[in-house]
């Protein structure tokens, strides 16, 4: 069984970020990389987003950022109280389609929710299906297409 840890993430990270922004497995869903780095690095020091890197076996490899919903609730409708939400990438391409998707993500999930969050959020692409099945395998359920800024997102839900 791996083990994953979640180190917060600081300013030393960006040439990482920015570097895992611009592959192509990563840009297919997160586009314009110098939008997103913008995006990501403007966040760093926002008290309502926790961003981290994720390290496998000690092994750093995939970004993930944990928002209080209600502070950035751009078309996911109303949510309990102290929701979270979740966006994340895997950065390195050699693991990819390796589980590590659903695991990590299966892992933060269960410290939220056993930290008393009452609920956690991801909102893929609906034409994402790899992400999708990962967030399946990590418990989330399918609850219904959201019109976001960025378009439409399958809103997935997973409560304590």
């Amino acid at each position: 069984m791996r083990t994953y840890a979640f180190r917060p993430m600081s300013a030393k990270d960006l040439p990482t970020i920015k570097r895992w922004l611009g592959t192509p497995h990563v840009t297919q869903w997160w586009h314009d990389p110098s939008e997103q780095f913008e995006l990501v690095s403007g966040d760093l020091d926002h008290p309502d987003m926790a961003q981290f890197i994720v390290a496998a076996d000690e092994r750093e490899f995939a970004y993930l950022q944990c928002y209080i919903v209600s502070t950035w609730n751009s078309g996911l409708g109303p949510q309990p109280e102290g929701t979270r939400g979740l966006d994340q990438f895997i950065g390195e391409a050699d693991m990819l389609d390796c589980g590590h998707g659903s695991a990590f993500i299966r892992t933060f999930t269960e410290l939220l929710l056993a930290a008393g969050t009452p609920r956690v959020v991801i909102d893929p692409d609906p034409a994402n299906a790899r992400a999708i099945r990962a967030y399946e395998k990590a418990g989330f359920c399918r609850d219904r297409v959201v019109e976001t800024p960025d378009g439409p997102a399958l809103l997935m839900v997973r409560d304590s």
